[in-house]
């Protein structure tokens, strides 16, 4: 047995026990039918209840609400969208500028239903540190990304560069090299979110029905085992799970993030640390970490997991001693003085990841079928637009939401791009992900020669630019 507990984190603080609702067990006929009882599918109808409240809306959840990655994640919750910058490059100054603010209201969005709804999840707008904290082409790296940012409109209200004095100020880490200050970033815990969400939008009507896995969709209807449902649209908010509903597996793979939890640190450990706001923090590197100090005041410290052949889900988070272990070396390296601190859960997630990193909104009138996903991992705040989104496209509202870059308006479902056949997707992945580690090795031991030091970097800067 594990020293550490296997659930999710956030799914063990719930003060309710994860009792399913009734399985879906007749035959339905409904406006809207949305497969998937998390982020996407919450906030969707969340919105759609909110503009129009006759609607007939029905939820079926393979699982439980929330059980997928929305009560998985690392609690960022981001005013940002996957690959925002090249989806914005081909806009003029202005409507970059305008898309943007409605990128970064995201977390005040969302702040605004928490209150209507009385829905506590530890909520806390602290915005987020990026740091160069582990070796200094972090800095440069670090540097060069604001710089882009900068060039495409946004400011230092936007995005500020902090020297090591004044990174302190925030968080305290043992190499300092400087880092980026954003402040549309909050912290929250996701499945207090998932799970109010859930009892909100059943209060406005929503059926929802839990362990009911669809085996079948299509254009105005859905099967389980025991029943059908017949709807003027269909929602499949799946994201990471696309790959059981054929054919959106073929749009959105599933790769995992792997996540732990320290036991509670005490105040003194934590004034040592800093991060007294709710902040978000990351040092900046492509292994993709991302942390957060929780409201009971443990460090939870997440970085990029695996692919698995021919996309299968990952269904056993019970992490290997290695993948345990690997992400407590990546947060003793930033915190020496918790190397050998308990860590008392590791757990993961299925996310969803498609072609180019695009993330895609779209609704295909005249098949009644309305689609988000493609988050890559900022699913958090990027599902809460989605749902926005799409509530405006069903109902025909014309707002400033529609009009965005990621939302397709033509073409339905093939309008995505689909990934490469296998072994293709397996074999590239590996190489890249083997590249990244290669870097990060040699990039972290200070002996490693300049003209290595520089090799590593190329090529792992050469084998992301598949990625996209």
């Amino acid at each position: 047995m594990p020293a550490w507990r296997t659930i999710s984190l956030w799914m063990d603080q719930l003060d309710e026990p994860l009792t399913a609702r009734p399985a879906l067990e007749q035959d339905l006929d409904v406006d809207v039918a949305i497969i998937g009882a998390g982020y996407t599918g919450l906030w969707t109808a969340y919105y759609l209840k909110k503009y129009a409240p006759g609607l007939d809306i029905a939820i079926v959840e393979a699982q439980t609400a929330g059980f997928g990655a929305s009560g998985r994640n690392g609690g960022w919750l981001m005013g940002n969208l996957l690959g925002e910058d090249r989806l914005l490059a081909g806009l003029s100054p202005q409507q970059r500028r305008a898309s943007f603010d409605l990128l970064h209201s995201i977390p005040d969005e969302v702040e605004v239903v928490l209150e209507r709804e009385g829905i506590d999840c530890d909520y806390r707008k602290g915005g987020v540190l990026y740091c160069a904290a582990r070796y200094p082409e972090q800095e440069a790296s670090l540097r060069e990304y604001l710089n882009k940012l900068h060039a495409q409109g946004l400011t230092d209200d936007d995005y500020r560069w902090l020297n090591p004095e004044q990174l302190a100020q925030q968080i305290r880490v043992a190499k300092p090299y400087g880092g980026i200050f954003a402040p549309h970033v909050a912290t929250i815990q996701p499945a207090k979110l998932v799970r109010g969400l859930a009892r909100t939008v059943q209060g406005m009507g929503v059926k929802i029905y839990e362990n009911s896995p669809v085996t079948h969709w299509q254009s105005g209807s859905l099967r389980t085992d025991k029943a059908s449902v017949r709807s003027r649209w269909i929602v499949p908010a799946i994201e990471g799970y696309s790959v059981t509903l054929p054919p959106l597996g073929r749009y959105q793979l599933p790769v995992q993030s792997l996540i732990v939890a320290t036991e509670p640190l005490s105040a003194a450990t934590w004034d040592e640390i800093g991060l007294s706001r709710g902040q978000a923090f990351s040092e900046f590197s492509r292994q993709v970490t991302y942390g957060q100090r929780s409201a009971d005041n443990r460090l939870i410290f997440g970085a990029r997991g695996g692919y698995q052949f021919a996309g299968q889900l990952r269904h056993n988070f019970d992490l290997t001693q290695d993948e345990v272990e690997l992400r407590r070396y990546l947060f003793g390296e930033l915190f020496p003085q918790l190397k050998n601190t308990t860590i008392t859960h590791a757990w993961g997630g299925n996310l969803g990841m498609s072609r180019h990193f695009k993330p895609h909104m779209l609704c295909d009138r005249a098949n009644g079928i309305a689609l988000s996903g493609g988050y890559g991992g900022e699913g958090v705040g990027a599902s809460n637009l989605g749902g926005r989104t799409l509530a405006d496209l069903i109902l025909e509202r014309d707002t400033e939401l529609v009009h965005q870059p990621w939302v397709l308006p033509d073409g339905g479902i093939h309008a995505l791009r689909a990934w490469e056949p296998e072994p293709c997707r397996w074999l590239g992945y590996n190489a890249i992900i083997k590249s990244f580690v290669h870097e990060d090795q040699t990039l972290a031991n200070p002996a490693t020669a300049p003209w290595r030091r520089k090799l590593a970097s190329r090529v792992a800067g050469f084998m992301e630019g598949f990625m996209h």
